[in-house]
């Protein structure tokens, strides 16, 4: 008897991976920037949120951005 193929590309995922990784430009509405620039001079400048490339496309993991904006309320607090 085969196995039925998953109709959801999500169910051949290993658990805990996000539904949709982020990409510059809901790093811009979710913090309210001016542009997408802003968030490339953070790449550049090596302070922002880490992000990765799948091929020409800058993505970031959504548990990424949220430790980057703990250590950052962190930073504020001390």
């Amino acid at each position: 008897m085969a196995t039925p193929e998953p109709t959801d590309i999500r169910d051949t995922l290993r658990p805990g991976l996000p539904d949709r990784y982020l990409t510059p430009e809901d790093l811009v509405v979710m913090f309210s920037l001016p542009s997408v620039e802003t968030v490339y001079q953070w790449r550049r400048k090596r302070i922002g949120p880490t992000g990765f490339r799948v091929g020409k496309h800058l993505r970031f993991d959504p548990a990424a951005v949220r430790t980057w904006v703990t250590e950052q309320t962190a930073l504020e607090a001390a």
